[in-house]
């Protein structure tokens, strides 16, 4: 029987991971039995995924349809806040979809010009960035885009070229595309960044570097102008104890250079987004009652590629 401990640790990877991940979550015998059971796929040496991609294909090909959106997004191999519970299924207009199939499968009715369809079964890496733009909330969306620009099927012109030229759901697509970022590393960074971005008087960028007083370290989201730095803290990254003392030196070495920084779990980022904003907000009125101080400290962002 499948050990829920490897899905859990694909799902909180955005549906895709590296063997190294599902082993410190599990064990490699759960990662063999997950395997043989199918409730994984393995993608090619030591990593693994959900097998979203292949149930889309399916229902598409039974439907004549096209696989879009999340669905699109597995077959591309690009990491999700969430895989799509069902399949998500791009049919032609005034096509007669039976019952059993619209219960099965999300359904969306669209002619798609044959350009935005690749080998007949699945929409082209650029257009299914831009349906999740329009579909779907600013976080899940930011994810996908994020994720395609990191993996290089996507470039940021052909994405903000294409968003331009869109009417019907151009503003969403457009937002996605201007914030989207090869930088962030994960869905759960990605998410972090979306609601972050959201909150007035905060403009936050992935992999912010900070030096000073021979001092270096990079934080997986900063604002350079209050100084507000965010970090994303997975507990492969920090569970054992002596990564532990690492990063509670790191980050203590981060607020004497006069950044406010705040640590956040995936369980917060994912589930209770109202009180990371809450906190995000706070951070932001911490900082106008107690500006940060300009010493000899130099800050650079990672270049965007």
């Amino acid at each position: 029987m499948t050990d829920e401990r490897v899905l859990v640790a694909l799902r909180q990877h955005g549906g895709a991971a590296s063997s190294a991940v599902l082993v410190d979550a599990s064990s490699r015998h759960a990662l063999r039995v997950a395997l043989r059971e199918g409730a994984i796929r393995q993608d090619g040496r030591g990593r693994y995924s959900l097998p979203v991609a292949e149930d889309g294909r399916a229902a598409a090909n039974r439907m004549t349809g096209v696989a879009s959106h999340l669905t699109a997004a597995a077959h591309w191999g690009w990491s999700m806040k969430t895989a799509p519970a069902r399949p998500m299924i791009t049919v032609p207009r005034n096509r007669n979809v039976p019952p059993a199939d619209q219960k099965a499968s999300q359904i969306s009715w669209r002619t798609l010009p044959p350009d935005d369809v690749v080998d007949g079964c699945v929409t082209g890496p650029v257009q299914t960035v831009l349906d999740c733009a329009v579909m779907l909330p600013f976080d899940e969306a930011l994810a996908v885009a994020d994720s395609a620009l990191r993996s290089g099927t996507v470039t940021r012109t052909e994405l903000e070229d294409a968003a331009a030229a869109m009417s019907r759901g151009g503003p969403a697509a457009r937002r996605v595309a201007r914030e989207a970022s090869q930088e962030a590393a994960n869905p759960f960074e990605s998410v972090l960044r979306a609601i972050a971005l959201g909150v007035t008087g905060l403009r936050v960028r992935p992999q912010v570097e900070i030096e000073g007083d021979g001092f270096f370290a990079r934080v997986d989201l900063g604002d350079e102008e209050p100084r507000i730095a965010l970090e994303a803290d997975s507990f492969e990254s920090h569970g054992a104890r002596r990564q532990l003392a690492v990063d509670a030196k790191r980050y203590d070495e981060i607020v004497i250079q006069d950044w406010l920084l705040h640590r956040f779990a995936w369980e917060h980022v994912m589930f209770e987004q109202p009180w990371v904003t809450r906190m995000l907000e706070g951070l932001v009125q911490v900082r106008k009652s107690r500006p940060a101080k300009r010493r000899r400290i130099s800050v650079k962002r990672a270049q965007a590629a």
